[in-house]
């Protein structure tokens, strides 16, 4: 993962997580040290749930350039490890889409977990409700408004897609 402008080793997992509480309470989401603490929680969340968030970054930014998507066991896949050691730690908050919204907000990338999808949902690029309603709740964790959450949702796919077209040029 990139690393941290602000050294936060020192810091507790409370600490990071309060810090970032009142970020987002405070609607200070665009700070550089904002984007720090999502960087740190992302490591530090990485190295405890073995789920890789450059490896799951890179297979997002690939299915991006091939304007497709990809799903929750593909991420799994890419760290490998095993989906019935995964599928708990993959969704729902502060799981490891979250912890890449988080990354995705913080590197300035479009919010590429648009492209992570159910099985069911992979040909069509569609999230189930409960999956559209989790994305929503972390793109607004973030401070970006989200009023129609399939709108939304499509809107995000679609930017991942465009800068998936030109990153491969």
């Amino acid at each position: 993962m990139g690393g941290a402008m602000t050294d936060l080793s020192a810091k507790t997992d409370k600490e990071i997580e309060n810090f970032i509480r009142n970020h987002e309470q405070k609607g200070a989401t665009s700070l550089p040290f904002y984007h720090d603490l999502l960087e740190e929680r992302a490591r530090r969340s990485q190295a405890k749930h073995k789920l890789d968030i450059d490896k799951s970054l890179a297979l997002l930014r690939q299915a991006a350039i091939e304007q497709r998507c990809v799903t929750y066991g593909d991420l799994a896949k890419a760290s490998g490890v095993a989906w019935s050691q995964a599928h708990r730690r993959i969704s729902g908050a502060n799981g490891h889409l979250d912890r890449l919204l988080d990354v995705c907000h913080a590197r300035g990338l479009p919010l590429l977990t648009a492209l992570c999808v159910n099985q069911g949902g992979l040909k069509t690029g569609e999230l189930e409700e409960y999956s559209l309603a989790g994305f929503a709740a972390g793109a607004r964790r973030l401070g970006i408004p989200v009023v129609d959450e399939l709108a939304f949702h499509h809107e995000c796919r679609d930017a991942s897609w465009t800068w998936g077209r030109d990153q491969s040029q």
